[in-house]
């Protein structure tokens, strides 16, 4: 159910966000504002305290939770949204004090993925995240949880699930989490069965409405859901791409992120995410128009850092170029290619620089088999891709992709 499902008018949103000095808090409020319109809200206005560190009852200083509080009142704000996580008592404090509803950075994260959700896994993983966020802040919240109603926030599980008791609320989480380890399972042994048939596969990582689900359109004609919004897709795909070298491999699309993702968000979609860990190579997408392209990057490295996947072959994949004249200087990692996937421009060198970037577990051959050897040709279309073939006086000439341990089996008829 998405906003607009449940109200006419959208929520009137104030924007809070508290620089200390830790992170671009300009550049962060400016994201959770694109966040606020993704879950449909209406942002009145953002504020940004500087203060070295936040105030542990009320998060801001007091005087400017009197501006705050006047501000609501006298704009009849629906919602105040914090760019940080809060406590449980901080969120209590704060909305006891102005009367409005009050979210955090990470519950409108967690509301958005609710909304964006389709496969039965995806809204597993949703569902868990925000159960387990919701649970420490159940103590003495039922009024306000009976007047909830429909907004931001609440997507996901539901008010009734959040007005029931701990025990209930546990016994769920366990019950989520039992059918997610079913769920990675059956994902564990497709991605066996996988790497048993040689499969190599291509990952699509990146900063969430860089153009990912565009890339894998055009390379696939997957069909993604490609939208100009944040977290268009959520939910993974996987489709096969066929390499100029005539070799085919899974590229995997995966979910998009954001600047400081609540680290509830990694634990539940690390099983998504470990698709980079174990792919064969990594396309690191980022939308090179951005002022903040430099810093997306960093973000992507880093959660590759967190992963475990910096010593995957990593393509820097600079999408939008045809919306830039120079690009400007930034840390890139790995290989780099300039590309536009909306129109195509870049592709072909992509292509073969992901060709190259593989594993060489495969390469190009010539072989020629005497008439009564032409039956092992069958051997070498089994797990390679025969180019070209002709018959010659002394039998039969071809040329393939193979895989190294066929062509080593082979090899006393391989044509020089």
């Amino acid at each position: 159910m998405t906003l607009h499902e449940n109200s006419i008018d959208p929520e009137l949103s104030l924007l809070v966000g508290l620089d200390t000095g830790s992170y671009d808090a300009q550049a962060s409020i400016d994201e959770l504002e694109e966040l606020a319109q993704t879950a449909g809200a209406q942002v009145f206005a953002k504020i940004v305290q500087k203060r070295e560190r936040p105030n542990p009852a009320i998060f801001v200083g007091s005087g400017r939770l009197d501006e705050i509080r006047d501000m609501c009142s006298a704009n009849d704000i629906d919602l105040i949204i914090f760019d940080d996580e809060l406590s449980p008592s901080q969120q209590r404090n704060i909305e006891d004090f102005t009367g409005v509803r009050v979210i955090d950075r990470t519950t409108l994260i967690l509301d958005i993925f609710a909304m964006r959700a389709k496969s039965k896994e995806g809204k597993i993983q949703v569902e868990l995240a925000q159960l387990n966020y919701m649970l420490p802040r159940l103590s003495g919240k039922g009024v306000q949880l009976s007047r909830l109603g429909a907004g931001i926030g609440t997507r996901g599980p539901g008010e009734s699930k959040l007005e029931s008791d701990r025990r209930h609320i546990s016994r769920r989480i366990d019950s989520l989490r039992s059918e997610l380890q079913q769920i990675e399972k059956r994902r564990v042994n497709t991605r066996a069965k996988r790497i048993k048939d040689g499969v190599e596969s291509v990952a699509i990582v990146g900063y969430t409405n860089a153009g990912k689900s565009t890339l894998m359109n055009k390379l696939t004609n997957a069909g993604v859901l490609a939208l100009d919004k944040l977290f268009a897709t959520l939910d993974p795909t996987a489709r096969a791409l066929s390499l100029p070298d005539g070799r085919k491999v899974m590229l995997i699309d995966t979910v998009g992120l954001v600047r400081r993702l609540p680290h509830k968000l990694i634990q539940s979609f690390k099983s998504t995410l470990e698709e980079a860990v174990l792919a064969d190579v990594i396309l690191n997408v980022c939308d090179v128009s951005s002022p903040e392209c430099a810093n997306h990057l960093d973000v992507t490295a880093k959660l590759l850092e967190e992963l475990g996947a910096c010593d995957k072959p990593i393509i820097s994949v600079m999408n939008k170029c045809d919306l830039v004249e120079n690009v400007f200087d930034m840390p890139l990692i790995g290989k780099v290619v300039m590309i536009s996937a909306k129109y195509g421009t870049g592709i072909d060198e992509l292509l073969d620089i992901i060709s190259t970037s593989l594993p060489q577990k495969r390469r190009s051959v010539s072989f020629l088999f005497p008439f009564n050897k032409v039956g092992l040709v069958s051997d070498v279309r089994k797990d390679g891709v025969v180019l070209k073939e002709e018959y010659h006086d002394r039998g039969l000439f071809i040329t393939a992709v193979a895989d190294i341990t066929v062509i080593d089996r082979l090899k006393d008829y391989v044509a020089d």
